[in-house]
């Protein structure tokens, strides 16, 4: 459930409905309320960092109908109607997904802090490419900035989920 916002007198809020990891939510945003700024401190999903704040380093990077978007540069309004995932949305049913899985398994993270926004524009990559090369993968993921790694192992989680991936589909 939404945590009650302080609102000025003067602000018409904006009733919004969209697919919060597969269930519905319904909150009311002010026009100019960042998408990071419900997610995280309303709706308590804080998997999904503040860093830069314009598009550059992707720890906000959220899934907006599937596609990678930065949260701190997307107004709320903007996903009515939509479907959103963020990396709380990603496992199902008590099981991580594969990228989760190997993240862990390869040592794709140091810190963390970047993880939540890596993993969710590698599945978008992989849901879009499921056998990337490893220079498509580079270009796709350009837009997410790792500080402590040199992304070798990143690198290396991702192409392991992706076989992990195909293989799942075969049987």
């Amino acid at each position: 459930m939404a945590k009650p916002m302080t609102r000025h007198a003067d602000t018409q809020m904006i009733p919004i409905s969209f697919t919060l990891n597969g269930r519905l939510q319904e909150i009311d945003v002010e026009p100019n309320e960042l998408l990071l700024d419900v997610i995280r401190e309303r709706l308590g999903l804080t998997g999904a960092k503040r860093s830069c704040d314009v598009q550059v380093c992707g720890a906000c990077t959220l899934l907006l109908d599937g596609r990678p978007i930065s949260a701190s540069t997307t107004l709320a309004f903007e996903v009515r109607g939509r479907s959103l995932m963020t990396i709380e949305g990603l496992a199902e049913n008590g099981k991580l997904h594969p990228l989760q899985d190997c993240f862990i398994e390869y040592g794709g993270f140091q810190c963390g802090f970047c993880t939540p926004g890596m993993i969710l524009a590698a599945k978008a990559l992989l849901d879009e490419n499921p056998d990337p090369t490893e220079e498509e993968l580079k270009h796709f993921m350009h837009g997410n900035i790792c500080r402590c790694t040199g992304y070798k192992k990143i690198i290396e989680s991702i192409m392991a989920a992706a076989k992990r991936i195909r293989e799942t589909k075969k049987t």
